[in-house]
């Protein structure tokens, strides 16, 4: 209990921090002019400071010096620089998107300054040492491959978070919802000694839960702050780093009662579907931009959160069903993981039909009028007005349609 209250403490002190800075961070960026203007794919009302990522890394400095006064943590520290390539890391991407968000940079650049901090990782040893394919081998990665695959990852997680963050709140919650799903997976390997140790990944984990928690209430629409890209791709780097330590680092000889490791799906499937959301956005964002013919960094308006707004949900609305779709597929992960006996997944099957018809149908369900007061009569005199993607879910005025007086049908003569 002692060793999860530390965790605990640590992600306490990131939420804190985060809280703390994040509106200093606003005043002193409204001070210098570093807002986002709305335009036709931002939908918020007025300019917002955008450069919330600030307080992220100011969170994760401190955070990660608390832990190093902690005595359960000394093992993370000594003779053991990791955690200062994070840092190290994380101070390259956050400046590479604190840039892009004041002046624009090509996506050369972005993909280059990623690839730079992948390259800080692996000179502090934060790296896979295994590959594990699921059901079929452990590859123990050499010296050449470690570079590409923790390049590779990184690219992936943090272009994941980014394209995400489009609608108030969404990135930082899906991404509290993911991390603390990792942590609790790390937390059950390492009780349960398949965790190898000393290893950084629960840490950073909760880490990176406790900034999204404390960034959250700022950033729930109608948001005051924007992570921006500084903040975006810091929660991936963090999530990139928590999720190949762990799954990356599994002894081959080490068995679990079914024959497979518990690590049998990591480094690759349980990050990919915690983090399902983003991940499928970017795939369809990959597709639906090559077959346009236009270049992976150009902006669209056809990402999961617009498509939602599109049928009809308001913006809050929006996030929530997103959270919930993370939150499920998270639940899908760690049942079986934590499960003493055979995970059924009928509960799941019937979770998944519910949430998929509440996503695409509900809007034509509460909109057939079924659950309105027949004296509530519509206005017509009065003009519709759209929800405003800057406010609370606000629904259209419905105005019923007019029927024309039908005629009867007059039959020529004959």
């Amino acid at each position: 209990m002692s060793d999860l209250f530390g965790y605990l403490f640590v992600g306490g002190v990131a939420a804190a921090v985060t809280a703390i800075t994040t509106p200093l961070v606003g005043k002193f960026a409204r001070q210098f002019g570093w807002m986002a203007t709305p335009d036709e794919r931002r939908s918020h009302p007025e300019p917002t400071p955008d450069v919330g990522g600030i307080a992220f890394f100011i969170a994760l400095v401190v955070a990660i010096a608390v832990a190093w006064q902690m005595d359960r943590f000394d093992p993370l520290f000594r003779n053991n620089s990791e955690l200062i390539g994070v840092i190290v890391a994380g101070l390259i991407v956050f400046v590479l998107g604190f840039v892009d968000d004041i002046h624009e940079v090509s996506a050369p650049m972005k993909v280059t300054g990623v690839v730079v901090a992948a390259i800080a990782l692996v000179w502090f040893g934060v790296t896979m040492i295994y590959f594990r394919a699921p059901f079929v081998d452990v590859f123990v990665l050499s010296r050449d491959w470690i570079p590409l695959f923790t390049v590779l990852w990184l690219l992936g997680m943090t272009q994941a978070i980014n394209l995400i963050d489009g609608l108030d709140g969404l990135a930082a919650g899906i991404v509290a919802i993911a991390a603390t799903a990792f942590f609790i997976y790390s937390r059950h390997l390492g009780m349960n000694g398949l965790l190898s140790e000393p290893n950084i990944g629960p840490l950073v984990a909760i880490i990176t839960v406790g900034i999204c928690v404390g960034f959250l209430p700022y950033n729930f629409n109608p948001a005051k702050i924007f992570m921006g890209d500084s903040g975006a791709l810091l929660l991936g780097l963090l999530f990139a780093v928590s999720t190949s330590v762990v799954g990356g680092r599994a002894s081959p000889d080490v068995k679990s009662d079914g024959g497979q490791t518990y690590f049998f799906l990591a480094p690759l499937l349980i990050p990919i579907l915690v983090l399902g959301v983003p991940i499928i956005d970017v795939l369809f964002a990959i597709i639906r931009r090559t077959r346009s013919g236009v270049g992976f960094a150009t902006a669209d308006t056809g990402h999961l959160h617009h498509r939602l707004i599109k049928l009809g949900h308001g913006p809050r609305r929006a996030v929530v069903i997103l959270w919930l779709w993370t939150a499920l597929l998270s639940a899908f992960v760690l049942y079986p993981a934590l499960s003493e006996r055979s995970a059924s997944l009928w509960p799941f099957l019937f979770l998944v039909a519910l949430l998929g018809w509440f996503t695409r149908f509900n809007e034509r369900f509460w909109a057939s009028g079924l659950f309105k007061s027949k004296t509530q009569q519509p206005q017509l005199d009065q003009p519709v007005q759209l929800a405003q993607a800057g406010q609370p879910d606000a629904e259209p005025a419905v105005v019923p349609e007019v029927q024309p007086e039908v005629q009867p049908e007059v039959q020529p003569d004959i």
